[in-house]
């Protein structure tokens, strides 16, 4: 079992991405609706993906190697029949909503994924606006226990793209609404629409890959507003199509934060683990204040979807 392997889909699935892309970008010149494209915007978008891949490649042996000492450890081998396969794919859709929602609520994992966020587009190339340096936030732990479980790496590696490649979809707003019963259970344009809103409503909710299940579960399932349009990009936007300013500034704004003179050793800790947007100093703000004081203004929102409160 220890030779067991999957096929690359994600390498696959490339030319439907590039064909997918192509498709959006004329409709939306045909029919004048549906998002908008701007070139820098999704060339940096796309030297994201190619960065993604490159990292992959250089950085990909030490998740795999990781998970190889913990497989040759667990007494467990569930094998490869497919309802193996699918429990794999539930399961890792479950620790890729952890693994969401770790990255926007710990500042360290928000690092890396920050630049998934900062296109102040939303359009197909935008899914391919991934990060460089997951290695280094340390979550693959993650997925330890589904590898003690007895799955074996190279299909719990297998599920993961095929998530991936769900997910690609699902970044468009040529695409409304599915049918309720798909938006009941799946992820949807509409969904994933709001988890990429810089509208304190639309703050850190919807973590979901493939099942939103798992949001409507956990408590951070907000729907699209009809009466609400979603912009898209960060509370503070970068204003750079500088492809290494957006992988790597978020690192450079915790090693400055963390090296301020004055700070206590939890201060400069918190810098690194606390949501983002926490400030020992209170000079800044985290997405749950920045929904405090809209409600403050506004305190008709409260109980509306994205300010329920508990």
């Amino acid at each position: 079992m220890t030779d067991i392997t999957y096929p690359d889909v994600v390498n696959y699935a490339v030319p439907f991405f590039i064909a997918a892309i192509l498709i959006e970008l004329l409709w939306i010149q045909i029919k004048g609706r549906g998002g908008r494209y701007e070139t820098r915007d999704a060339v940096t978008s796309l030297i994201m993906g190619a960065g993604n891949v490159a990292s992959g490649v250089l950085l990909g042996f030490i998740a795999w190697g990781f998970f190889m000492m913990l497989w040759e450890v667990t007494p467990l081998d569930l094998g490869t029949s497919w309802w193996v396969v699918a429990l794999c794919f539930v399961l890792d859709d479950l620790r890729y909503y952890w693994v969401h929602r770790f990255g926007h609520r710990v500042r360290w994992v928000w690092a890396s994924h920050v630049n998934h966020h900062s296109s102040q587009h939303y359009n197909l190339t935008t899914a391919l606006r991934q990060t460089w340096t997951y290695t280094f936030t340390f979550m693959m732990v993650v997925r330890a226990p589904l590898v003690l479980l007895g799955f074996h790496p190279a299909m719990i590696f297998f599920v993961g793209g095929l998530n991936l490649i769900y997910q690609f979809w699902i970044h468009t707003e040529a695409i409304g609404r599915m049918p309720r019963w798909f938006e009941a259970v799946m992820n949807t344009p509409s969904h994933h629409r709001v988890h990429h809103g810089r509208n304190p409503r639309y703050l850190d909710c919807n973590y979901a890959g493939v099942f939103i299940i798992w949001d409507k579960m956990f408590g951070t399932f907000v729907p699209e507003q009809d009466d609400e349009k979603v912009d898209f990009g960060l509370v503070h936007n970068l204003g750079t199509f500088n492809p290494l300013r957006v992988a790597f500034h978020e690192w450079v704004a915790i090693f400055r934060d963390m090296i301020q003179p004055g700070l206590t050793l939890r201060e400069r800790l918190m810098y690194a683990v606390a949501p983002p947007g926490w400030s020992h100093d209170g000079s800044r703000l985290t997405s749950d204040e920045i929904k405090a004081h809209h409600l403050a203004q506004r305190p008709e929102d409260r109980d509306t979807p994205g300010f329920e409160t508990p």
